[in-house]
């Protein structure tokens, strides 16, 4: 912490203590008493930075986004964005791969695999690999319609209940009628 003349406190790192040579009781002229300031507000930036994705991981443009909602520029976010990527704590295709990995996990299939990297702001370019994650859209599938019928036939308004949650899960339709045929049961075109 420094105290100024003025009454105001500016918070500091070791960093700028050892840049500027500051110590107890110096005289700073305005030019750097500006830029500590400026360093000061970046060093803060960072430091929040590696606070949010300490937290929990995202990804580089919901990380600047938050930034930029307290209180960072555009050039301060994006800024520590590269800082927290040059160190290695923030890496949009591990955290595509990651979030490709939960949606499997909770049974999703590919298309709201893609729908939330792209609600997190992932990239494209990097869908394609985080996608081969996903475990076949069959197993995902046969998985959900096992835990829902334990093994016995459904009824029509009962497979069509399944088949649209299927459908919103994220998997085609084509994957969907396979799995019905899989499964012994027949599904028709809409």
């Amino acid at each position: 912490m420094v105290f100024l003349a003025d009454g105001s406190l500016l918070k500091v790192t070791e960093q700028e203590l050892l840049t500027f040579g500051l110590r107890s009781g110096d005289e700073l002229d305005e030019e750097t008493l500006t830029r500590l300031k400026e360093a000061a507000g970046v060093s803060n930036i960072k430091t929040t930075a590696a606070d949010l994705v300490g937290r929990r991981a995202m990804s580089r443009r919901d990380l600047e986004k938050k930034l930029q909602e307290k209180g960072a520029s555009e050039t301060e976010a994006r800024y520590a964005g590269e800082w927290l990527e040059a160190i290695g704590a923030l890496d949009d295709g591990a955290y595509a791969a990651a979030l490709v990995r939960h949606c499997g996990d909770m049974g999703y299939g590919p298309r709201r695999a893609r729908e939330k990297l792209r609600e997190k702001g992932v990239p494209q370019e990097l869908w394609d690999e985080a996608l081969d994650e996903l475990p076949p859209d069959g197993e995902q599938i046969d998985r959900f319609l096992q835990s829902k019928l334990h093994g016995r036939s459904p009824e029509d308004k009962e497979k069509k209940r399944l088949t649209d949650a299927l459908l919103r899960r994220g998997f085609s339709w084509g994957e969907v009628r396979s799995a019905w045929g899989r499964y012994g049961s027949e599904i028709w075109e809409e």
